[in-house]
């Protein structure tokens, strides 16, 4: 007797272009599981924010499987241990699952293989990338060290199959037992920081793709207006691409046919998620030890044991840096658990460079505050912004938080996220000329910070 698919769920949670679930269904009944494991990410366990976002994702997952005569069963606990568990209980004939590529889901994609019980295999699928990370590489077969001819590569071979449609499911004859959502406790409560992400999203399949019809109308000015966040011609389809609640094949397919700069530069940002796959499946420690050997000798401000560091990393997290711009961002942040993209480098930037902080401060505060903290992708922009990583910026090149402000037309971001400035006329909201009531004083000013970050980076360079 042929026994049930296990659909064994982790960041892609839809049930249109679900390539596992598709599969599974197409061979019998089919049981979805997503199992809570905090253990195995370590230190890179899901953050306050993600988690937010997980709740209400696997609510709505959980809603749609039963308009389709089905259910979702949550576990949590190790991975391994409760997907074996309940292919045991069931008699399970296979696991389907996407591959993902964090370290610790290779390792569990691994360990799960040997230890599913006897006429159980595990049946891995690609489904969350364009092109299946470690298939795009360089003449001699080496991984890609530099996104331009990754990018390039990958376009030139690119031609993404028809996203799969929803399948039929069939029930099975037994389901195993399943936590209860509201036990895992995912959301905040006392206090509840997270009120203004329920102003700022809705979560869900439905939602992500009504979001890529609103981009779509936009999607002609993305490449100037992604740029100027007072505008803010971002996608903001990041949160759902992160938790699969969208593919990146259908929102390829929805751009089809769009031509021009926006279209393009949206389509690259596609390929730079990719290529941040990439870079963690060759380097697993991505996001915990600078690429480059010689920033490992960097002197950096270590908040941990300097009282003034760690004010400045607590300043800027807090949006009190005096920068408006950087102020703006990181409220914005806290607030929505989203920054725009422009913003987010020039944050990154001003820890770095300014504050002379470790980006890994940075990559970790992200990563506890972002809804669309992703293990490659975050790691990828900090250490491109640090100067630090496989393919970045210069560290000499400093960013100046002023004039990007100016220059990106900011006084609008700066009014909403900066409400003690909101009074000031253009010319000054970006860099106020007085003491303002109620907003601190720079924790540094520009010039001395950009000549204390060239000194500290001569330091690695004699």
């Amino acid at each position: 007797m042929i026994g049930p698919r296990i659909v064994w769920l982790r960041r892609d949670l839809r049930l249109r272009d679900q390539p596992a679930l598709h599969a599974a269904a197409g061979e019998g009944p089919v049981i979805p599981v997503y199992v809570l494991d905090d253990a195995r990410p370590g230190r890179h366990r899901m953050g306050g924010a993600t988690r937010w976002w997980l709740h209400h994702a696997l609510a709505d997952l959980s809603a749609e499987l039963a308009g389709h005569g089905s259910q979702l069963v949550l576990r949590q606990g190790d991975a391994v241990a409760q997907i074996a568990r309940i292919a045991r209980e069931i008699g399970a004939s296979a696991v389907h699952a996407i591959r993902h590529y964090e370290p610790w889901w290779r390792a569990a994609e691994s360990e799960l293989a040997d230890v599913l019980p006897q006429g159980c295999e595990l049946v891995l699928h690609d489904g969350n990338y364009l092109a299946p990370p470690g298939s795009v590489t360089t003449g001699s077969g080496s991984a890609y060290k530099i996104y331009t001819p990754f990018m390039r590569a990958l376009m030139d071979t690119l031609i993404p199959s028809d996203p799969l449609t929803m399948p039929s499911l069939q029930e099975p004859a037994k389901w195993p037992a399943s936590d209860t959502l509201d036990a895992w406790r995912l959301l905040p409560e006392r206090p509840d920081w997270a009120a203004g992400f329920g102003k700022a999203w809705t979560v869900g399949e439905q939602a992500a793709h009504d979001r890529i019809e609103h981009f779509l109308d936009h999607v002609a000015a993305y490449e100037k207006d992604r740029n100027f966040p007072s505008i803010d011609g971002s996608s903001r389809l990041s949160p759902f691409l992160h938790f699969g609640t969208l593919s990146p094949r259908q929102v390829w397919h929805a751009l089809s046919g769009r031509r021009g700069e926006g279209a393009d530069s949206f389509r690259r940002e596609l390929v730079w998620r990719d290529f941040a796959q990439n870079l963690i499946l060759a380097e697993p420690r991505y996001a915990t030890h600078s690429y480059r050997a010689a920033f490992r000798e960097f002197p950096w401000r270590d908040p941990r044991s300097s009282k003034a560091a760690r004010a400045d990393l607590t300043a800027w997290q807090r949006g009190q840096t005096g920068y408006p711009i950087v102020d703006a961002g990181m409220r914005q942040l806290w607030t929505t658990g989203w920054m725009h993209n422009r913003v987010r480098m020039i944050a990154a930037s001003f820890l770095i460079k300014h504050l002379l902080i470790d980006w890994r401060h940075g990559e970790r505060w992200f990563w506890d505050t972002l809804v669309d903290a992703d293990y490659g992708n975050n790691a990828a922009n900090w250490q491109w912004v640090s100067g630090t990583g496989v393919d970045s910026s210069m560290f000499p090149r400093i960013m100046a938080p002023l004039s990007q402000s100016d220059k990106f037309d900011a006084a609008g971001y700066i009014r909403e996220w900066v409400p003690e400035l909101a009074q000031l006329p253009a010319g000054e909201i970006h860099d106020p000329l007085f003491p303002v009531a109620g907003y601190p004083a720079k924790l540094i000013g520009h010039r001395e910070a950009r000549e204390r970050a060239l000194a500290a980076y001569a330091r690695i360079k004699a």
